[in-house]
């Protein structure tokens, strides 16, 4: 009799506890199963304008990992794409391990192009890719660093591809400057048929990864003059979508809190 009238209590006063719990709470919890690696932009460091996305989910009990890549100003491609993969794939496995059922790659800039490269590679639920760029394969691209790729292919095929040598590096507001790094790791950045081929990743695209694709509208020229280009050659997916907040390159993270959070929920089926 007594097991009778517990399982009656249960009944009665679970769906009142339920409604009576925190709407953040509740929030908190669907929250908990998304996932999130994120990727700062070249030169940068995860505690600069990616962390004005990372901190925000994390508030809201998302799961994040906000890492710090081969390209940023400190670690000066240490390491190759291929071994960059890796680190993302131990952040997701990381994130698995808390929880996470549905998981997202994002990245601002050239964390970007890295998001989309490995979304081309890898079995993730979406792809979030922030004023992607940094596309090797551009004229520019080939016109300011051509000879260190054709040094680093000359290095490698002596059999020095192991040994760190001064090559150089661009970007539109720096110029060309000086990366002090191994032959091998070079190429596997710099080959302008390689990993950073901003239209190769688009176009290798998995039609089953759906694509975030922000593009502030107060970006920098020669990704805005790309853009239609980029998100027109990503396969079709209903979920792909082309997201243009009102803000500069390095305020796009902060501009696409709302929108990032809607587009992940929905696809997580959590909202």
């Amino acid at each position: 009799m007594a097991s009778i009238f517990f399982r009656l209590l249960v009944v009665l006063i679970f769906p009142v506890v339920g409604a009576l719990m925190p709407l953040d709470a509740i929030a908190e919890t669907n929250n908990s199963k998304i996932g999130f690696v994120l990727m700062h932009g070249k030169g940068g460091t995860p505690l600069k304008y990616i962390s004005d996305l990372a901190s925000p989910l994390e508030q809201q009990g998302f799961l994040v990992a906000n890492l710090e890549m081969p390209w940023s100003g400190r670690r000066n491609y240490d390491v190759t794409a291929q071994a960059a993969e890796s680190e993302v794939e131990a952040a997701l496995a990381s994130l698995r391990s808390k929880g996470a059922q549905k998981v997202f790659v994002a990245g601002l800039s050239q964390g970007g192009l890295f998001a989309l490269y490995f979304g081309t590679r890898h079995a993730i639920d979406g792809v979030i890719a922030i004023a992607p760029g940094g596309s090797v394969s551009s004229p520019i691209y080939r016109d300011k660093l051509g000879e260190s790729v054709e040094l680093a292919r000359k290095l490698v095929a002596e059999g020095k591809g192991d040994e760190k040598t001064r090559l150089l590096d661009f970007e539109g507001a720096k110029g060309t400057y000086p990366i002090l790094t191994t032959p091998k790791a070079y190429l596997s950045w710099f080959d302008p048929d390689g990993a950073m081929n901003q239209l190769k990743a688009a176009q290798s695209m998995s039609p089953a990864t759906p694509v975030l694709f922000i593009a502030p509208t107060n970006d920098y020229p020669g990704l805005l003059k790309v853009k239609q280009q980029m998100f027109a050659a990503l396969p079709r997916n209903p979920r792909t979508r082309l997201y243009e907040p009102d803000s500069s390159h390095l305020g796009a993270p902060s501009a696409s809190i709302k929108e990032i959070i809607d587009w992940t929920s929905a696809i997580a089926n959590v909202r």
